[in-house]
């Protein structure tokens, strides 16, 4: 009897010994789930966010804002196709006919060709250059689609001064007219300053269309004249 409950004693112990060293705590029956949503580690967080996820919240970049940018007022004020068509402001000017005393301005004779002649009473290569718009005249013979006008540019001369000169040469019967000053100013800015020097004997050409076309400086022969103005009369509207 003693024997057997020193047996079963020892039994219990060992039961009790094998249960220690054999058991798992709780703790690390853990499922791997929950192991997999433990908290971020330091290193994790402190990885940088990739391209994408900062392209998500990223402020627009300049050529993306430039799509919608309003136009600067330089842009705004680049002159269209339609403004540099415009004629001169000098041709809605208006002239008077020192023999007449008409007005006129050069859209009058649109569609025409026309020979403007800058030059002052006191200038003689203006006398000699007339001599040959005269000689010019005479061989077109009577084109009423050829307009010739002298053009006074001289701010000291006046009308009177004018109507003397057309007197003392009455064969050069085209059309004679004061500039004034604001028609002188924009003749010399638009051609240059050799169209205010009457001894260059400067003349612009203006086709049908509304053109001008300086022709070369220095006295111009009527045949010199003929060649440059001849094209012109040829094109048609």
């Amino acid at each position: 009897m003693k024997n057997r409950n020193i047996v079963l004693h020892v039994m219990l112990l060992l039961l009790f010994v094998l249960s220690a060293c054999g058991g798992t705590a709780p703790d690390a029956m853990e499922k791997p789930e929950e192991a997999m949503m433990e908290k971020p580690t330091e290193s994790s967080m402190m990885e940088k966010p990739t391209e994408e996820a900062m392209m998500m919240d990223e402020t627009p970049t300049a050529d993306a804002m430039m799509l919608h940018e309003t136009p600067t007022p330089e842009a705004m004020m680049e002159p269209t196709e339609d403004a540099m068509m415009e004629s001169p402001a000098w041709f809605s000017a208006t002239f008077q006919d020192i023999r007449s005393g008409e007005t006129f301005t050069i859209h009058d004779f649109d569609g025409k060709v026309v020979l403007v002649e800058t030059m002052a009473v006191w200038c003689s290569t203006c006398f000699q250059q007339q001599a040959q718009i005269k000689a010019l005249h005479e061989a077109f013979g009577m084109r009423e689609d050829f307009i010739s006008l002298s053009l006074d540019i001289d701010p000291n001369e006046d009308e009177s001064a004018l109507t003397n000169y057309t007197q003392k040469n009455s064969g050069f019967d085209w059309r004679y007219a004061i500039s004034g000053p604001e028609v002188a100013r924009e003749i010399g800015n638009l051609y240059g300053t050799q169209f205010l020097n009457p001894p260059s004997a400067p003349i612009l050409v203006i086709d049908r269309h509304g053109d001008v076309h300086p022709l070369p400086f220095g006295l111009k022969s009527a045949e010199d004249l003929m060649k440059e103005i001849q094209p012109f009369l040829d094109e048609a509207m």
